[in-house]
């Protein structure tokens, strides 16, 4: 496969205090790649940076010519400002800005393509909603929805199963897996590493710096997650130490 990404020498951080080091690599098109590594590890700041929201302190991200825009971002839960008065479905609508704009009204066919989206997560009758009243599986859902209308070349997924069910973690498994299928390229931040070895053929082992990368069956090892709790702990000698999942074989 052709390379769509490339990460060069890449540093990312906040007020110029690093958070992932001199990080590289390349995302082939097509891949389906999940991000871990200890609490702390830079895995959120990494899919910052390549959807834009972060530019790099050192270094470069090669989006191969795609523009930012047609990168589909889900962020954490936590994120979202539940507070904020906007019903489901046109929370969901705002996949959509880039076809209808920002300011351009929905016609039939786009109402539709709505409602087809809340139906494929399982949202049906859900539409009036507002988003303060959803539980974190609703939200999930919703969230998957809205990245469903955004139909990109590239989707970055931040925690996407996190602190949902088995039900809602399997149907949206379904649906990281579809987009698979249709040679979309799509990264994901998580946890739980059955998950990573049931559906994710390559892994991104981070802690602040790269630990290692590749197929995940060579990745989760228990020398690997050791070296990649190590690595984050001696980035700050009053910290606490950084928790960690071992992959299930590990001695």
């Amino acid at each position: 496969m052709a390379a769509q990404l490339q990460f060069r020498d890449v540093t990312l951080g906040y007020d110029r205090h690093p958070a992932v080091h001199h990080l590289s690599g390349i995302v082939n098109e097509g891949a389906l790649i999940a991000v871990i590594g200890p609490n702390g590890a830079g895995k959120s700041t990494l899919l910052r940076g390549l959807v834009g929201i972060l530019k790099p302190l050192a270094g470069t991200i090669d989006r191969g010519g795609i523009d930012i825009r047609d990168i589909a971002y889900l962020p954490q839960i936590a994120e979202i400002d539940r507070s904020f008065p906007i019903s489901v479905f046109d929370f969901v609508a705002t996949g959509l800005w880039r076809r209808a704009g920002l300011f351009g009204g929905l016609k039939r066919r786009e109402r539709g393509m709505i409602l087809e989206a809340l139906a494929a997560v399982g949202l049906n009758g859900f539409e009036s909603r507002t988003i303060g009243t959803l539980s974190g599986g609703q939200m999930q859902r919703m969230l998957f929805a809205r990245v469903l209308l955004q139909d990109a070349r590239v989707i970055v997924l931040d925690e996407p199963f996190n602190a949902i069910d088995a039900s809602t973690s399997a149907d949206l498994v379904t649906l990281v897996e579809r987009w698979h299928a249709e040679g979309r390229t799509v990264l994901a931040a998580l946890h739980d590493m059955e998950m990573v070895r049931a559906h994710f053929p390559q892994t991104l082992l981070l802690a602040r710096s790269l630990v290692a990368w590749g197929p995940t069956a060579e990745v989760l090892t228990a020398d690997n997650m050791r070296a990649a709790r190590r690595m984050c702990e001696a980035f700050d000698d009053a910290a606490e130490p950084c928790s960690e999942q071992a992959p299930s074989q590990a001695a």
